[in-house]
């Protein structure tokens, strides 16, 4: 279990023991258990289809789960939905924006529907707009806001009733690589200020470079779950490859890894290594007593692209239309 600093456990955000869901005679989710830590992120990764949407839409009471017990933000989901809803926000695949209204506008119909006071929720609409580096655009239309902006916007509007855990389903789907950028620090800055992140992507850098822990679902299933550098370790291909320019020294690395797989023509060595400080050290000092020195040194580990396609299948994940399970 996850600890905080002083070694006590970390508060538990979300919980599923045996989360299932069926629609006719196809079940979309199998039996699912997780358990996020408070103030972290986690990420559902997961094949168009896969069931990832229908999982935010359970934990966020918008779809009744056929079965399992389901906690969010310490409220039993079945017994007290309305205690979930005010604790957490959700900002699904298509933006919640209406881009007939201003940006400001939008804001302040979100802290209406929050039932804040009116000058408490222009307070906070001015915040959120500032947060989100959308002041100079509040007085504008959202329709006139490129992709990011919409993005930052839809987010803000999430954050005006200070929800403690926060679901974004594909939050960054569709925008260029600098607004995707954009998302990512507001993501860090929430789980810097204590939120819950529970994300679903399609792109596995972004589960990479932002999840604590990361699960992947396959036929309805948890395939695989662990931190980033646990999942990757379970594919194998990781190696250390070493190159030597003097072909005498080529040889006698050779014989002191008999176990490399030898490249003659680049007088390089391919030893399979899981990419440690401590594998890498192990062969160095085995050339080290005869002298030999390598002139390059790379360290291979296998990446989340090569653990998706291990679990799901060598589908691409990028280009498919939208998750469409319902």
């Amino acid at each position: 279990m996850p600890r905080l600093g002083d070694g006590r456990p970390s508060p538990v955000a979300v919980f599923t023991a045996g989360l299932r869901k069926s629609y006719g005679d196809r079940t979309v989710l199998d039996g699912i258990d997780l358990a996020v830590p408070a103030g972290s992120v986690f990420a559902l990764l997961g094949p168009n289809g896969a069931g990832k949407t229908t999982a935010v839409k359970i934990l966020s009471t918008l779809v009744t789960a056929d079965a399992g017990e389901l906690r969010v933000g310490g409220h039993d989901l079945a017994a007290d939905p309305q205690a979930v809803r005010a604790a957490i926000g959700v900002t699904g695949q298509f933006s919640a924006v209406d881009g007939l209204i201003t940006g400001e506008e939008n804001m302040l119909l979100m802290a209406d529907l929050h039932h804040l006071p009116r000058s408490q929720g222009r307070r906070t609409a001015a915040g959120l707009l500032e947060r989100f580096d959308l002041v100079e655009a509040a007085k504008k239309p959202a329709s006139t806001y490129s992709g990011g902006m919409k993005r930052r916007l839809d987010i803000a509007m999430t954050l005006v009733g200070s929800p403690r855990i926060i679901f974004l389903d594909e939050p960054t789907t569709g925008l260029d690589p600098r607004s995707r950028h954009t998302v990512w620090g507001i993501i860090r800055e929430l789980v810097s200020d204590g939120v819950t992140v529970f994300l679903t992507t399609q792109y596995l850098e972004e589960a990479d470079e932002l999840a604590d822990r990361i699960a992947v679902l396959n036929d309805g299933r948890i395939a695989a779950e662990g931190t980033a550098d646990e999942l990757k370790r379970i594919v194998p291909g990781g190696h250390v490859r070493l190159r030597f320019t003097d072909p005498a020294a080529y040889r006698s690395a050779a014989v002191a890894l008999r176990e490399a797989t030898r490249d003659d023509e680049a007088l390089a060595l391919r030893i399979p290594s899981g990419g440690s400080q401590r594998e890498l050290r192990s062969v160095l000092d085995r050339l080290d007593p005869a002298g030999i020195e390598a002139d390059e040194l790379t360290v291979h580990t296998p990446d989340l692209d090569d653990v998706f396609f291990a679990l799901t299948g060598p589908a691409d994940v990028t280009d498919q239309p939208k998750e469409n399970v319902r």
